[in-house]
């Protein structure tokens, strides 16, 4: 009776649509959850039927490619990521990493991956944003696929401007060489699975991808929350 009490004083909404949640709902309504525009890209695995796979092709060697949400322009997956990024709601990253985690799990993909790495912020970006959207969907995903994660195995050394915008010329400009592995002997002969939020052009996961590779990690995987 408190908990009904407290909904009905202090209702918590969906933040997709910002509606009213119903007992048993989390973060995210039914009907939002229903109508997200799913990539299912890890059916087709690394092959040639997945369109994210065929980006990265001569490019740098990536193992698997996989993203849950298409990204929709004003849609609901834009509000999600909003949310995540700019207001606050970290937790909504590792709620979404559980989610996506489980479905890789149901495919069996756990198996192939050593350790989840998420693309890191600079220092000065984490201390003014409190937090690392990227990291908070990798602890998602490592506690639904029971894989470590190492949030401090790669740093940035500089502090980049946003790639909001930028044409994909532009954006390898603004992020090559300044991914650097911090710790090698946590990457060193594993299979990286390497997050972020969004992959747009891939130019950051790319330039993130080459420096493990270049540290000594075996493979390297990547996974997003959504991918225009």
């Amino acid at each position: 009776m408190f908990e009904d009490l407290l909904s009905l004083l202090f209702p918590q909404t969906c933040y997709a649509c910002r509606g009213a949640l119903a007992r048993g709902e989390e973060y995210i309504c039914t009907d939002c959850s229903v109508k997200l525009t799913y990539t299912d890209f890890h059916v087709h695995g690394a092959t040639e039927l997945n369109p994210l796979q065929r980006r990265f092709w001569g490019k740098v060697p990536v193992r698997f490619a996989f993203s849950y949400l298409y990204f929709m322009p004003k849609g609901r997956v834009q509000r999600l990521l909003h949310q995540l990024k700019y207001k606050g709601a970290k937790e909504l990253g590792e709620h979404l990493g559980q989610r996506y985690g489980s479905l890789l799990s149901d495919y069996h993909y756990s198996s192939h991956f050593d350790v989840i790495v998420p693309v890191p912020l600079h220092t000065y970006k984490l201390r003014r944003r409190g937090y690392n959207q990227a990291e908070s969907f990798a602890r998602g995903l490592s506690q639904s696929m029971k894989l470590p994660y190492s949030g401090k195995a790669i740093r940035r050394n500089t502090p980049t401007s946003t790639q909001t915008r930028k044409s994909r010329l532009d954006r390898w400009q603004n992020v090559e060489q300044v991914f650097e592995v911090a710790r090698p002997e946590e990457v060193q002969g594993r299979h990286i699975l390497l997050v972020d939020d969004v992959l747009t052009t891939g130019a950051t996961l790319e330039a993130c991808a080459r420096a493990l590779l270049a540290a000594g990690a075996a493979e390297v995987s990547i996974a997003t929350i959504a991918a225009a």
